[in-house]
């Protein structure tokens, strides 16, 4: 997931995170052509580092490379989508029944600490007090991200952090909130995990997921 780059971070690993983030928070739309003078001037890097950086990209399918055409941000699908989904709940429900297992005290400081900004955000939401939309989504990943964080493995973390990503950018790009449904969900999975009751949230889980999936498709949001 996004996170913070480091003081000491080169300039190169500056622009790589700013892209990154600005194609899965939708400020870069799906199918924009990227040229790399105007990224030179917004992100003050070189042109042969960015030709890197988006390479780098296209390898984790944020970007498609056109051969000499150049780069443009990876199109959205109904099929991606429903791809992304199904691999997010592979990895996460794994992922919370190691994590209901193993957690202590600490880990369900963390999953009742995420699930309250994450509360206190969807109430604004509700109140059709919608321009934080990004902070929302930013809370909504580190809820569920702690009620993970305690299955043992960094590589499924880093690996379901990934295809989170991917999957947080058809959400930005529909700005898909279901209301009070979607904060229901996740007070349930939040009780699940304090009962550690697995069965229960990986249910949940499942309905949670692909309700936003049929949600954003029977709008046509990808249209």
């Amino acid at each position: 997931m996004l996170n913070i780059a480091p003081p000491d971070a080169s300039v190169g690993e500056l622009a790589y995170r700013r892209i990154r983030a600005d194609i899965i928070f939708g400020r870069l739309a799906p199918g924009q052509k990227l040229k790399l003078e105007v990224l030179r001037e917004g992100y003050g890097a070189s042109v042969s580092t960015l030709r890197e950086l988006l390479n780098r990209l296209a390898s984790e399918g944020l970007i498609a490379a056109e051969g000499q055409k150049g780069f443009m941000v990876a199109p959205v699908s109904a099929t991606n989508l429903r791809e992304l989904a199904a691999m997010r709940l592979l990895l996460e429900g794994h992922a919370l029944a190691q994590s209901f297992e193993a957690g202590d005290m600490e880990w369900e400081g963390r999953v009742v600490a995420a699930h309250h900004k994450l509360a206190q955000m969807e109430k604004r939401m509700l109140d059709k007090d919608r321009a934080d939309a990004e902070l929302w989504k930013r809370y909504d990943w580190e809820f569920h991200h702690a009620l993970i964080s305690a299955c043992g493995s960094q590589v499924l973390l880093e690996t379901h952090a990934a295809i989170y990503d991917k999957y947080l950018r058809y959400q930005m790009v529909a700005v898909i909130f279901r209301g009070q449904i979607a904060a229901e969900e996740h007070q349930i999975l939040l009780d699940c995990a304090l009962k550690r009751d697995q069965e229960r949230a990986a249910a949940v889980l499942d309905v949670h997921v692909n309700a936003c999936v049929e949600h954003t498709l029977a709008l046509g949001m990808l249209d």
